[in-house]
C-alpha cells in the first residue's frame, strides 16, 4: 500500500520545479501585469496623475452614458480594479475578461482620430490576456489557480 506522501510531491519540491518552467514563468508574468496593471489604472480613473482619462472617451460614447465624461471613467475605473482582482483571484476566467474589456477599449479608441497607435498597443495586450487566459487553463491547479 502505498501512501498519500509517496504518491504527489510535497508543495516545496514542486513549487521550484514550477518556477523552473518557462511557460509557467510566462504565466506568472501575465497574471501579474495582469493584475497591478488594470488596478493602477482603475485607481488613476480617480486621480488623472497619469493621463487625463475623459479625454480618451470617444464622445459617441460620452453621449450616450448618463453624467461628465469624468463620472465615466470613475465607473471605468471600478471595472478595471474589478478585473485585476479577478486576474489575481481566477486568471483563467480574468484573462478573458480582461481581453473583452480591451477590445472595448480598442473600439473606443479607433473612433478617435489620432489614437490609432494606442488602439495598436491595446490589441496586443489583448492578446497578451488571451495567452494568460489559455496559460491559466494549463497551469490550473499550480500554486494559487
Amino acid at each position: 500500500m502505498t501512501s498519500s506522501a509517496t504518491t504527489s510531491p510535497a508543495p516545496a519540491a514542486s513549487r521550484p520545479a514550477a518556477l523552473a518552467d518557462p511557460g509557467y514563468q510566462a504565466f506568472l508574468i501575465l497574471r501579474i501585469g495582469f493584475t497591478v496593471a488594470p488596478i493602477l489604472f482603475g485607481l488613476d480613473k480617480f486621480a488623472n496623475l497619469l493621463v487625463d482619462w475623459p479625454g480618451y472617451l470617444a464622445p459617441w460614447i460620452d453621449g450616450i452614458v448618463p453624467g461628465s465624461a469624468q463620472a465615466a471613467m470613475y465607473a471605468v475605473g471600478v471595472i478595471e480594479i474589478v478585473a485585476g482582482v479577478v486576474v489575481a483571484l481566477v486568471p483563467r476566467f480574468g484573462g478573458w475578461l480582461v481581453a473583452g474589456w480591451l477590445a472595448g477599449i480598442i473600439v473606443d479608441l479607433l473612433t478617435i482620430p489620432g489614437y490609432y497607435d494606442i488602439a495598436l498597443r491595446d490589441f496586443g495586450l489583448l492578446l497578451g490576456a488571451v495567452a494568460l487566459a489559455r496559460l491559466a487553463v494549463r497551469y490550473r491547479g499550480e500554486r494559487g489557480q
